[in-house]
């Protein structure tokens, strides 16, 4: 296992796992490596986290958009996304803590950001260490959920998020 850590978070990698920590840069900011296109104007940034057992493509949409493409039927691709500080425990977000033991059963293809078939999604919203984030993953096989989603939560187990 290797640990990857930025913006307050932080996770052992399986072997064999890619994963990329960053913020996306605000409008004006230097761009960063891995931040992609500036966020538009007046919006403000936060932590995007992608773990996914394929190799990650360099230019990926912050949902995975560029990735689910590559999934296939033994791949799994998870996200958190971190919103505006201001979010943290609102009704949305009123789930607390990372939720760390999802059931195969909450899976569906209709969740889905962009829907490819034999494919399957769950996002879930959460407050943890004061932080509102969204937890998304896209299953590449909605068959196979039984036995992906465990691994997922092998993962999930090992995800630390700090305080802002």
């Amino acid at each position: 296992m290797a640990e990857l850590s930025g913006q307050g978070v932080a996770v052992d990698l399986p072997s064999g796992w890619d994963g990329r920590i960053f913020r996306r840069s605000e409008r004006g900011e230097a761009a960063t490596a891995d931040g992609g296109q500036p966020a538009p104007r007046g919006a403000t940034t936060h932590a995007v986290v992608h773990l996914a057992n394929i190799p990650l493509p360099h230019a990926i949409g912050d949902f995975g958009s560029g990735a689910v493409e590559h999934l296939g039927a033994q791949d799994v691709l998870v996200v958190l996304f971190e919103y505006d500080p201001a979010s943290a425990g609102a009704k949305l977000f009123s789930g607390q803590g990372l939720p760390r033991a999802l059931d195969a059963d909450g899976f569906d293809p209709q969740v889905l950001q962009r829907r490819l078939a034999g494919q399957a999604g769950a996002q879930l919203f959460f407050t943890e260490a004061d932080r509102a984030f969204s937890l998304y993953v896209v299953l590449g096989s909605y068959q196979n959920r039984t036995e992906l989603v465990p691994i997922v939560n092998q993962v999930l187990e090992t995800v630390r998020i700090d305080p802002r």
